[in-house]
């Protein structure tokens, strides 16, 4: 755990993505998952974040 700062404050944010599913089926298997967490992975850095789950 790393706390960010600035010139006023020190800080550690937690964020949650919470998706939505419009209707009650099944719609992330394994496979939507996986894809998912790649394009989470490849994105995250750029913009400082920790994929954590």
């Amino acid at each position: 755990m790393e706390l960010d700062h600035n010139s006023n404050s020190v800080f550690l944010l937690y964020y949650y993505l919470v998706m939505v599913i419009k209707y009650r089926r099944k719609i992330l298997n394994d496979e939507r998952s996986e894809g998912a967490k790649e394009i989470f992975e490849y994105i995250a850095p750029g913009y400082g974040i920790v994929l954590e789950e």
